[in-house]
């Protein structure tokens, strides 16, 4: 997983740099950003913000260790190369399927609609809808005044807040309604912002539309009924 992104990234970079491209726009991840032990739960997490390399490694944590690297290098490569980058991180990104299969961020709100799982985590996650996360590069792309970093995210919310809004407009579904975790506290969103962003122009997808367009997409694509028939053949056989 860390290899392919570094050494994709440098190759993207150098070839841009001998092309003499305008701007790169590289689409990195919140995964870069937020992973950090040490962080007081008061500190807004923006741009300037990085994930612990060394946590990542010591959770084994190698999808936020790679990206880390790898967009960390590609800032190392543009400056020395004279590339004007500029850099997205979007958070998880849901909405329409574009392709015909499901991908694993898509997976993380089909699980709740085909009752593989019984409960949900006692965890929070951040939420953008992909068309907003296509926009901002085109924004970061076509401003002149354009730089840095920039976090794409509409909002945070807690996994329990998710299953309630999945039942609100999906009650047909087999929506867990128990957390994972009842001893502990409800985990707290941390305090992540995306003024940067916003500042460009963007208007973001409100995150309750995002997850009905994600289910509808799901359905259209016959994703909901694939999946049920393939849980029953495993209890069956």
């Amino acid at each position: 997983m860390v290899e392919p992104a570094v050494n994709g990234t440098k190759n993207v970079i150098m070839a841009a740099a001998e092309a003499k491209v305008r701007r790169v726009v590289f689409t990195s991840s919140i995964g870069t950003v937020y992973m950090d032990p040490n962080r007081s739960p008061d500190v807004v997490v923006d741009e300037s913000c990085w994930s612990d390399l060394e946590f990542c490694k010591s959770t084994k944590n190698w999808y936020c260790y790679g990206k880390t690297v790898a967009e960390q290098d590609a800032w190392d490569v543009a400056r020395k190369k004279g590339v004007d980058l500029v850099v997205v991180n979007p958070v998880l990104v849901i909405g329409p399927l574009l392709q015909p299969t499901v991908n694993a961020s898509t997976i993380h709100i089909l699980k709740y609609l085909t009752g593989s799982v019984k409960t949900y985590a006692n965890s929070v996650q951040a939420y953008v809808h992909v068309r907003d996360v296509a926009l901002a590069h085109i924004l970061v792309f076509e401003t002149p005044s354009a730089s840095g970093r920039y976090i794409c995210s509409e909002r945070m919310l807690h996994r329990g807040e998710v299953v309630e809004i999945l039942a609100k407009f999906f009650p047909e579904y087999p929506i867990p309604t128990k957390c994972s975790d009842e001893k502990n506290p409800r985990k707290q969103p941390y305090k992540l912002t995306n003024q940067k962003i916003k500042d460009l122009g963007i208007e973001f997808t409100p995150v309750k539309q995002c997850l009905y367009e994600t289910v509808k997409s799901l359905q259209e694509k016959d994703h909901l009924s694939i999946s049920k028939q393939a849980e029953d053949f495993v209890k069956n056989h």
